[in-house]
């Protein structure tokens, strides 16, 4: 429904006496309105931002199902965020290869509601996918301006590589991961993720899964060093930098309120460290999922699966 038909049905529904089922089926026309407004600025914005950097990426509306349903329109059944492919960059020579997708977020309300509290959410959800795209878009920017700052120099290898994936959709709440590579000669692989709270519309701390002055940093940072240790006892071509000797500066010690953290499919609390953070590079990007029973009493709420 374009916007002018919006404003026409409206002025109809404010000014004329009708029938009540004719009233009601005006009111649905007018909530559907509403919800084809925010769907038209979310796709203003993504077009916005590709604009901006059109001298670096290429726009494929047609690359996912997600973009296809973003690009014509057609609401994201069922589901109040959707991750799709924004943008995708592609570069390969004998030397430098370079394949980027630029996922961004976009919303969808699916409440036929006209509620204050409805708009409230929905404002405070599309605000924070907004500022998780800007994220996204300086993450990757700078990754392309090295990739194309290293091709002038015609010498040496290099490979980007940009993916994502989305690690839960619920209920409750979103994550999208944000998975890394960049390789010259090594390479290495390092994640984001982006959590929000379907509930509220805002982006999740680690901090505001606990109760107000709760320890968490404790009892979590003691149970990764258990599973670290754990680990290594079963299998010798698995190290961790805890009760490391050597260089007993890089032992593992705690997370702190900025780990990166995701809520799995199963309700578990997962923390996550990316190459080089816990462990030699040849461990790659590793996980610790958190036991129920350790964050028994300090959780704030019961996350479910």
């Amino acid at each position: 429904m374009k916007r002018e038909e919006f404003n026409k049905l409206r002025e109809a529904y404010e000014s004329v006496s009708m029938p009540d089922k004719e009233a009601e089926n005006m009111r649905k026309k007018i909530a559907e309105g509403k919800r084809e407004a925010r769907r038209q600025k979310n796709l203003l914005l993504a077009l916005k931002c590709a604009a901006a950097a059109a001298a670096v990426f290429i726009i494929l509306p047609n690359t996912s199902a997600g973009v296809a349903y973003a690009m014509s329109g057609i609401p994201v059944v069922g589901r109040l965020v959707e991750a799709v492919t924004f943008r995708d960059y592609q570069y390969e020579d004998e030397r430098h290869r370079a394949d980027v997708e630029v996922p961004g977020l976009i919303t969808e309300n699916t409440s036929e509601t006209t509620e204050a509290a409805d708009e409230a959410k929905q404002e405070r959800l599309q605000k924070t996918a907004e500022e998780i795209n800007q994220e996204i878009e300086a993450i990757t920017g700078q990754l392309i301006a090295e990739f194309e700052e290293n091709l002038k120099m015609q010498e040496g290898y290099q490979d980007i590589i940009v993916k994502h994936e989305v690690i839960r959709s619920g209920d409750a709440y979103f994550t999208l991961k944000l998975i890394c590579y960049q390789g010259a000669g090594s390479g290495a692989e390092w994640d984001y993720f982006y959590t929000i709270d379907l509930q509220t519309g805002e982006r999740v701390a680690l901090k505001d899964l606990f109760a107000e002055g709760a320890d968490y940093i404790t009892p979590i940072s003691e149970n990764i060093k258990s599973q670290m240790r754990e680990q290594m006892a079963v299998d010798e071509n698995i190290m961790y930098w805890v009760d490391y000797e050597d260089v007993e500066e890089w032992n593992f010690r705690r997370i702190t309120d900025e780990t990166s953290f995701y809520i799995n499919q199963d309700g578990n609390i997962v923390i996550a460290f990316n190459e080089g953070d816990v462990a030699p590079m040849y461990m790659g990007c590793v996980e610790f999922v958190i036991p129920r029973e350790v964050l028994e009493g300090i959780i704030k709420i019961q996350v479910k699966g």
